[in-house]
């Protein structure tokens, strides 16, 4: 009997950084992640590319993919895997770089995350609105439908005479354009943002005054008969019941545009959605919070709730800080949001750890705090994203409340997860696994699929990114990194728009079933669009040292005292501060830099305010300006070779305008080092003789004496810092 052929042949992918590059062999060496190393062989038949932006076009490297593979550099390899006893053979057929040069991602430029933004936000409001806005600027949103297909557009069978509109999906996507806003200032996303505060206000909200709360329909039902509000939940796990998340997720996109515009009805709404909370919800014996009502008693404890009956979990514990509380907080500073978060905080620190029964947190738990391992799809199950969040929102909110178990739990998850959540050959992370490892491999199961969801990357992202930052860790960085560049390289939609839901484990998309589409009851650009904001917010101002420029458009008299907040995120206190202030497009000095607030002006109409948020330790400060003949290059500190790549980024982009003149202003500079006067020198060369580089202002002698020397600058002696 022939003994059988154990030979096989199948596509896949692997990532890892370059160890080295054999051109006689044409093959390259790549460690993964988790340290294996591999060796990458090429041939005729290769094509490359650099991770694109949303909005740009192909990026091919083919010609220089060798040249590219320096020792370090992360990649991504998609190609043919040969495997027999005793050996293996991996030949590469695409290359995905998401650096630009060695260390230099592509998604730590400054702009990247707000680009996307715009882009993800114009692809939403395409898809639900095709029509535009009316000729006020506002959005009907009487045209919105939960479903989106993957070109976003409504789905067939919601473009009937009946259409089912979910509230949270309305309140993800209100949250997701007023974010884009935030970050871009295009007055469309905030127009869209206010109509949608509007509408869910109007048609979802159910105001008892009797009780003093609010809460919030799951959704309604439009026909041309009218209106059908559906009262209770319809979606499979909360069915016939009132579910925490739900309400907490009614409250997303109100309280994000609250940020922005102080609309004091939007407060009232958040305000009495938390009386809600605190009298149906909360156990006051046990504590925390119950994860569902019985719609007609409002209990947490009835009979009707079946497998929901006095339970609790993440969701109704946590969802609290990501979704509404910490900017409800960041917008007001109020002592009962701080005490609500930090309450948060403590419980989780104190119930959710499950060490050594499981790596992973425990996420659902009966009225006594007894672990739930039998509920439902879940079982003994864990969802990796959920337990990235925790050490995410810890992060965040232990910069409020400085409590050392915060950091404690936080950095345990970061150091577990990658083992038993991630995909250490291919990138990116898992979905849902099982808690507890097979005790034949050793390895946490998956548990119906390798796929990878689009929130889930998210999840990772911010968890490393703000670890990082607060941290300093060179391993959050390289695992920010990689998580990033996974979700940048593969769930990007740069035919259609908009991001993926799924993507296989080799990060091909998956487009089947639900998935398929773009617009759901789980996806409506809020876990995208809140990526972009804080991914910009962390990578720049605690990681790389860029500023970050934020937009408001406060009510007349809506903030108490005129004062408008404008923090970012909760960050450490002192990290940042407040730079710069523009009230309708004109200078304002009226501000605390520390406090990161503005005292805003009396005015009868809303008030356009721009502010530019900066590390408190920045080394330098470099901006660019054009003004149709000059580009003016303003720096300020230290321009040495740590600071290189930002003045170099500055600089070209400043010259894509092709000037006629640069000027230098470099009165505020202290020290320049010998690679930026040779960067100078290089794009002095591209430029041509006809464009003068010129130095104005009282530049130090040192710093005007060292341009000087090399014959390739103008000083303009009619200039004095006085005038810059």
């Amino acid at each position: 009997m022939n003994a059988p052929d154990t030979r096989r042949m199948y596509s896949d992918s692997i990532a890892g950084y370059v160890t080295s590059y054999d051109p006689a062999h044409d093959r390259f060496g790549l460690r993964t992640s988790d340290g294996r190393e591999f060796t990458i062989h090429l041939n005729g038949f290769l094509s490359s590319e650099i991770v694109r932006n949303l909005g740009d076009g192909p990026r091919d490297t083919g010609e220089a993919t060798r040249d590219m593979l320096a020792e370090g550099r992360y990649v991504f390899v998609y190609g043919l895997f040969y495997r027999w006893d005793g050996g293996e053979r991996i030949e590469a057929r695409q290359i995905t770089f998401p650096e630009t040069s060695r260390g230099n991602y592509v998604f730590e430029h400054p702009n990247w995350w707000v680009q996307q933004a715009a882009e993800i936000a114009d692809f939403y409001l395409r898809g639900h609105f095709p029509d535009g806005p009316g000729k006020d600027g506002r959005y009907d949103w009487r045209s919105f439908r939960t479903r989106l297909t993957l070109s976003g557009t409504h789905v067939p069978d919601f473009t009937g005479e009946d259409v089912r509109q979910e509230t949270d999906t309305i309140s993800r996507l209100v949250y997701g354009l007023a974010t884009a806003f935030m970050l871009t200032g295009e007055e469309r996303f905030l127009n869209a943002a206010e109509s949608g505060t509007e509408y869910l206000r109007e048609h979802m909200r159910v105001a008892d005054d009797a009780e003093g709360v609010v809460y919030w329909y799951h959704g309604i039902d439009i026909s041309e008969a009218g209106q059908r509000k559906v009262y209770a939940s319809e979606f499979g796990d909360d069915f016939d019941a009132i579910p925490m998340y739900e309400q907490i997720y009614a409250l997303a996109g109100p309280t994000q545009t609250y940020r922005i515009t102080g609309d004091p009805r939007i407060l009232d709404d958040i305000d009495r959605t938390v009386a809600l909370f605190e009298r149906f919800f909360r156990d006051e014996d046990q504590g925390g919070f119950f994860s569902h009502l019985d719609p007609i008693t409002m209990d947490p404890r009835a009979d009707s709730l079946g497998r929901n009956r006095s339970r609790k979990n993440w969701n109704s514990i946590g969802d609290h800080a990501p979704a509404y509380l910490i900017n409800a907080y960041l917008a007001t500073g109020r002592e009962d949001f701080s005490k609500l978060l930090e309450e948060t905080a403590d419980t989780i620190a104190e119930r959710f750890p499950d060490e050594p029964v499981s790596p992973f947190v425990q996420e659902r738990f009966h009225g006594d705090w007894s672990a739930d391992r039998t509920w439902g799809w879940q079982q003994n199950r864990a969802v990796v994203g959920h337990n990235l969040k925790i050490a995410w929102n810890l992060t965040r909110i232990r910069a409020l409340h400085d409590k050392a178990r915060y950091s404690e739990l936080a950095e345990r998850i970061a150091e577990l997860m990658p083992a038993v959540g991630s995909d250490q050959q291919r990138g990116g992370w898992y979905d849902v696994v099982e808690r507890v490892a097979d005790p034949d491999t050793g390895a946490h199961h998956l548990v119906w699929h390798d796929r990878k969801a689009w929130w889930q990357q998210e999840q990772a992202i911010l968890a490393y990114l703000v670890l990082a930052g607060v941290s300093g860790d060179p391993e959050h960085r390289r695992l920010a990194r990689e998580s990033a560049a996974f979700y940048n390289a593969f769930f990007l939609d740069y035919d259609d728009g908009g991001v993926y839901f799924n993507v296989l484990a080799n990060g091909i998309p998956y487009l089947v079933g639900t998935e398929r589409l773009k617009g759901s009851h789980s996806m409506a650009g809020y876990h995208a669009l809140e990526l972009c904001y804080l991914a910009a917010a962390y990578t720049g101002l605690l990681i790389t040292s860029a500023p970050l420029t934020l937009h408001f458009r406060p009510q007349p008299g809506a903030f108490p005292d005129h004062l408008l907040r404008v923090a970012p995120d909760l960050l450490p206190y002192g990290s940042v501060q407040l730079a710069r202030v523009w009230i309708d497009d004109e200078p304002y000095e009226d501000f605390d830099p520390k406090q990161l607030t503005v005292r805003l002006p009396l005015s009868s109409r809303p008030l356009k305010v721009r502010v530019e948020i900066e590390p408190a330790d920045m080394r330098l400060r470099v901006s660019s300006d054009f003004d149709g003949k000059t580009a003016h290059i303003h720096c300020e500190g230290v321009i040495d070779r740590e600071e290189l790549e930002k003045f170099r980024r500055c600089l070209t982009e400043a010259l894509s305008v092709e000037p006629r003149r640069v000027e230098f202003h470099l009165c505020k500079v202290t020290e320049i080092g010998r690679p930026a006067i040779n960067e100078l020198l290089f794009q002095r060369a591209k430029m041509g003789l006809e464009v003068d580089f010129v130095i104005v202002g009282c530049s130090l002698p040192e710093v005007t004496s060292a341009l000087l020397a090399t014959d390739a600058f103008l000083v303009d002696e009619d200039r004095t810092c006085v005038t810059d």
